[in-house]
């Protein structure tokens, strides 16, 4: 498309919105308001075929800040109230979590599948074991009381938990912030996980302590690890989006799961401040083991419960996890 002859042909309706747009402090007649609403729409669609056929970024840039002001005009600002807050948790975040299932589950159970090889590798060879840590280091970790149990209880309950959310949150935000790049970045962080985990199952499997082990990281894991999946199925699938964006063109295609994914960030920041009390308060705690075990199973089946049937019946009501309707920018049709 030339830029210069599409300017050329819309340019006119362009400055007349922005008249109207400097005269809506005055009172617009009716057929002034209709005209409004009629360019506002042109504009938007003239934005949309830019942004799919010829990005120019100053066009971009002219014609985004036009639409935005003309949307505003046409629509009215909309603050977020507590209600959308509440929509987005009842029935967004949810439903985003379903429709990302076909990545987040295969990826953790390819994870776990990992783990338990890697595992099993680790405590069936001395020689790798040697190369982890020297043998004094190794009985320091895996003896009782070592650097694996203290770990739990080497900072204040309160401050541990703080700790361990901020740094989840950090690795669930990278896999949704990396997932543009192709989803390769997200494959490494769940590798270097995959690794952390499997070393402390092989070391501990070696002591004869594989039992210890799992009571200490099966409480707050299996919601942990659930959320890290999720971030890291979502972020795949956003990099899936740049090698097939369907029949979306691949910048709107970006845009929308991009958003939603945003906004996953914010629910799973939640879910893994739950994990972060469970790390800090339950794991440590003076309960045996099978409380604490049966703390981590009850808050892993009633995220899943809320994901599989919460979040199921949004999807099926057409719940997607973007931004309503009314607030996304207008599109112009792509042919399939």
């Amino acid at each position: 498309m030339d830029v210069d002859v599409f300017v050329t042909a819309h340019r006119a309706e362009w400055e007349r919105l922005e008249a109207l747009l400097k005269r809506r402090r005055a009172r617009l007649t009716g057929a002034e308001a209709d005209e409004l609403v009629v360019l506002y729409q042109r504009a938007a669609t003239h934005l949309s075929v830019l942004q799919s056929s010829a990005p120019d970024p100053a066009l971009t840039a002219r014609l985004t800040t036009l639409v935005a002001r003309a949307r505003s005009a046409v629509v009215g600002s909309r603050r977020s109230t507590w209600r959308d807050a509440l929509a987005f948790f009842t029935s967004g975040f949810p439903a985003a979590c379903y429709r990302t299932r076909h990545w987040w589950v295969p990826t953790a159970l390819v994870f776990t599948g990992v783990v338990a090889a890697l595992g099993w590798w680790i405590a069936d060879n001395p020689q790798v074991q040697a190369s982890i840590a020297a043998p004094e280091e190794l009985r320091e970790m895996t003896r009782p009381g070592g650097a694996y149990e203290s770990y739990y209880s080497s900072s204040p309950a309160a401050a541990f938990s703080a700790q361990v959310w901020t740094n989840n949150a950090q690795v669930a935000g990278l896999s949704l912030a990396l997932g543009a790049l192709l989803g390769i970045p997200v494959l490494w962080v769940l590798l270097q996980n995959a690794v952390n985990v499997a070393v402390g199952v092989g070391l501990m499997a070696a002591s004869d302590r594989l039992d210890v082990f799992l009571g200490l990281i099966l409480p707050h894991g299996l919601l942990e690890l659930t959320a890290v999946f999720v971030a890291a199925g979502v972020g795949l699938r956003l990099g899936w989006k740049v090698i097939d964006p369907g029949p979306r063109t691949r910048l709107t295609a970006l845009a929308q799961e991009g958003r939603a994914a945003i906004g996953m960030a914010i629910g799973l920041a939640v879910v893994l401040l739950l994990s972060g009390a469970i790390e800090g308060f339950v794991t440590p705690s003076g309960l045996p083991t099978w409380a604490r075990i049966a703390i981590g199973v009850v808050a892993e089946l009633a995220f899943l419960a809320y994901v599989f049937i919460v979040g199921k019946r949004a999807a099926e009501a057409g719940e997607t996890g973007d931004v309503a309707a009314a607030d996304r920018q207008a599109e112009a049709p792509v042919a399939a």
